[in-house]
């Protein structure tokens, strides 16, 4: 097999780096990643300014861009054949619910699938310096091994998180649905020494409904949730609704 690595948090996190060395048992892997964090920058694309790419050794390239830059770099110039599965992370954080919008781990699988090339998105669900990213990558790897063998359904990749936990602490792995958010207003103001305003987006924690099925309730009880995602935003429950309309 031949498996693109990628991931936002940078090719120097100590995520992608554990799934990589996992993802050699499956076959060839070659990393085209950020040069730095790009968290949350969600599907974005480089379009107004040109792209540079950094060898830092064979099969490790640095891409001064997004995610989904680097997946279209190494789709259609860097590797020397079309990949056989791409895998992005391993996120140093969690990706649930209404979050997986504007991550930029998801987002390039989100692209890799656009591609009709099979995708999976991992993260690992802490926000301390360290965490159990061995174990993650053996949970990955045991996922790419099933995806190498069955296939995905059409128009699917996979959203994958996982507990901050050792191998043998997780509880089994769920298949889920994509949870909510509680959105609540995130934006703090302050003032710098010089009385000029400035603000922080996002400096809050943020909340989510722990309904049963969900991606959060899964990962908050210790199980691996996956969750196939799909890019039809269509609401045809609203087409209905709409239909009624004078128009």
């Amino acid at each position: 097999m031949h498996i693109m690595v990628t991931n936002d948090d940078g090719i120097h996190a100590p995520g992608i780096l554990a799934l990589a060395e996992a993802l050699g048992e499956l076959g060839t892997v070659t990393v085209v990643a950020p040069d730095r964090e790009r968290s949350a920058v969600g599907h974005s694309l480089t379009l107004h300014s040109p792209l540079r790419v950094f060898e830092l050794r064979p099969g490790f390239y640095a891409v001064d861009g997004t995610p989904t830059d680097c997946v279209n770099m190494g789709i259609h110039s860097l590797l020397p054949h079309r990949p056989d599965l791409v895998v992005s992370g391993i996120n140093h954080g969690a990706n649930l619910g209404d979050d997986v919008t504007y991550s930029g781990t998801v987002a390039a699988a989100m692209e890799a699938n656009l591609m009709g090339i099979p995708a999976i998105a991992v993260s690992l669900a802490t926000l301390e310096r360290t965490g159990h990213f061995d174990a993650a990558a053996g949970v990955a790897l045991g996922i790419a091994r099933q995806v190498a063998a069955n296939g995905l359904p059409a128009d699917t990749f996979l959203n994958v998180n996982i507990p901050n936990r050792p191998a043998g602490e997780m509880q089994p792995t769920l298949i889920t649905r994509q949870g909510k958010r509680a959105f609540a207003g995130t934006i703090v103001d302050k003032t710098d020494p010089r009385g000029r305003k400035y603000y922080w987006i996002g400096s809050e924690a943020p909340a989510f409904n722990d309904d049963e099925g969900t991606d959060i309730h899964a990962v908050n009880r210790g199980h691996v949730s996956i969750t196939p995602l799909h890019l039809d935003l269509t609401n045809y429950e609203s087409m209905k609704v709409l239909s009624r309309w004078s128009l």
